[in-house]
């Protein structure tokens, strides 16, 4: 798979652990040295910010998209190559996952969680064939993961959409995997036999 540019979603912190700061950083020297550039969401602190220069001391591109009411409270990077000023989030989301042909996470929060959810859940309705992938820095996503698995023996969850989740806990790994992605083929709905 040919990427040209990767969205990364990640925490506005740094979070309580120096892995996850040195694990942003190795995020965007791969992506860099693999010629890719990075679409995030545009701000200058916390691991979107780690990520974002450590593209930047590279060589490498930047596109971050950021909504008004973050920028003016000077939060934005306005060192990356292209600055994107967005009315809303959800104006950000979408222009994100347009102008990407990844998504990976890092650690975060709730925006975190729900901004992979999101284009997860995309893939999984057919939206898109873009993969999905977590970069599992200390198993922070674990919970995650074993959430997806107890929906699977649920039944809330297909056993092959869990497929539809790339992860590894080392970025140039996690690269390899995403560049040598296919999607799994879908059956999209559980009950559809019964409609």
């Amino acid at each position: 798979m040919q990427l040209k540019r990767i969205c990364v979603f990640c925490g506005s912190s740094h979070g309580n652990k120096p892995a996850y700061d040195l694990a942003a950083r190795a995020m965007g020297e791969a992506l860099a040295e693999r010629g890719i550039g990075l679409v995030y969401g545009g701000g200058r602190v916390g691991l979107m910010g780690a990520v974002a220069d450590a593209v930047l001391a590279k060589g490498g591109q930047v596109v971050g998209v950021i909504p008004k009411p973050l920028a003016t409270k000077e939060l934005a990077h306005v060192s990356v190559s292209e600055l994107r000023v967005v009315d809303t989030m959800h104006e950000r989301k979408a222009l994100m996952a347009e102008l990407s042909d990844a998504f990976i996470a890092l650690p975060g929060g709730f925006g975190t969680f729900e901004e992979f959810c999101e284009v997860l859940t995309w893939s999984q309705l057919g939206l898109h064939t873009k993969p999905c992938a977590l970069l599992n820095v200390e198993n922070y996503w674990e919970p995650l993961l074993n959430l997806i698995d107890h929906a699977v023996t649920e039944g809330f969850v297909q056993a092959s959409h869990r497929k539809l989740v790339v992860q590894h806990n080392d970025p140039h790994a996690l690269l390899s995997a995403i560049e040598t992605w296919t999607p799994p083929p879908l059956k999209r709905w559980i009950d559809a036999e019964k409609i």
